[in-house]
């Protein structure tokens, strides 16, 4: 298995809510380190990731796809592999709200073996505005 069909298979167990699998996904450490697209910004160690992923299961979000539209980009290292790119969700809440959000998403997986798991996980929204001064990139 290489990192990158590690991840469709990570994308797929959370669209399925095998949350058994997800939590079979990441390093059972203090260490491992989850960047989240909500509220709470930081979640560290695995006994802080695994209820938030077990309430995730358990709640009344959808996932029906999770597409990379950018990359993965992937960094192969000897003893570890970063992927990193852009994804798309698309899904809903029941009853019948719809989402669709893009992304910036990395991960860091450490080798184990012929598999992977996850010990660093960045999944984040970009800001619109976020100095307040629009795009600072001047095209030229």
């Amino acid at each position: 298995m290489n990192a990158e069909s590690f991840i469709h298979g990570f994308y797929k167990s959370i669209i399925d809510k095998k949350v058994d699998t997800i939590l079979d996904s990441y390093v059972q450490s203090a260490d491992t380190y989850v960047i989240l697209e909500g509220p709470r910004l930081s979640t560290r160690g695995f006994e802080n990731i695994a209820p938030g992923w077990k309430d995730f299961c358990k709640s009344n979000i959808v996932l029906n796809n999770i597409q990379w539209l950018e990359g993965p980009f992937i960094y192969d290292m000897k003893d570890n592999v970063t992927l990193a790119g852009v994804i798309r969700l698309r899904g809903s809440i029941s009853p019948g709200k719809l989402f669709d959000n893009t992304y910036r998403a990395s991960f860091l997986l450490i080798k184990i073996e012929n598999s992977f798991k996850i010990m660093h996980e960045h999944v984040s929204g970009a800001l619109a505005d976020p100095y307040g001064i629009g795009d600072w990139k001047i095209n030229t």
